[in-house]
């Protein structure tokens, strides 16, 4: 069974989302993505691999390990109130810690991962799933996460690569967009939803958007949330 996705961003009003690109610098509205997270439910959430790079704290794990691991879900805990999930494909985050914000970090791999790397998730008790041979398999993912872990709702909360890729698996139930009164201005930088540079399809398999609720916000930010209908 998939969790109810919601994608949460803030962004400009050109739709860029790397705040330090923002101007004027003083409208970028610290606290407000933290805000509307909480308001959603503040349960689990998900990040891609360049977002999780950010919040890793070693630098790599040992090359080698005499240990060998069966490629199956292994968790250090399965009684937290909210997870902190990451795609991690190809097992290139070196955690150096067990959670993000007092929430349990949740790798998500796939099969191709060294039995180093699953050793070093294992000493930083970082649980772990496997969702697909050498590429992510994200509805597989969803699938895990709630059979497993109970999760039934999860903020999807970027960066736009893997915001674009559940968008175009047909995976995004809801978005809630808050619109800060920036510009970003410049080339190069990601959107809410974004692919790899060499991809030009398949386009999101989105077959309706319903506004759901629109809210002015101090500073004159927008809070639009919309249901989406998939194909």
């Amino acid at each position: 069974m998939k969790p109810h996705v919601i994608c949460h961003m803030n962004m400009s009003v050109d739709g860029r989302i790397w705040h330090s690109r923002w101007r004027p610098g003083d409208n970028r509205m610290t606290g407000l993505f933290e805000g509307i997270h909480d308001q959603l439910g503040n349960g689990s959430w998900l990040i891609g691999r360049v977002t999780g790079s950010e919040y890793a704290k070693a630098t790599a794990y040992p090359a080698d390990t005499e240990q060998t691991f069966q490629r199956e879900p292994w968790f250090a805990g399965r009684d937290a109130r909210a997870y902190g999930i990451a795609l991690d494909a190809q097992g290139r985050i070196a955690w150096g810690r067990s959670d993000i914000g007092g929430d349990p970090i949740v790798a998500v791999l796939s099969e191709a991962v060294s039995d180093a790397h699953l050793a070093g998730l294992r000493g930083d008790g970082v649980s772990y799933i496997f969702a697909g041979k050498r590429e992510l398999d994200l509805a597989l993912a969803l699938d895990i996460l709630n059979r497993e872990l109970g999760i039934e709702r999860l903020l999807l909360e970027g960066g736009g690569v893997s915001n674009g890729s559940f968008l175009r698996a047909g995976l995004i139930d809801e978005i809630s967009l808050a619109i800060c009164p920036t510009i970003d201005g410049a080339r190069g930088g990601p959107h809410v939803f974004d692919s790899s540079h060499d991809m030009i399809g398949p386009t999101a398999p989105v077959r309706s958007m319903t506004l759901q609720s629109s809210e002015i916000l101090g500073g004159g930010a927008v809070w639009l949330r919309y249901r989406v209908e998939n194909d």
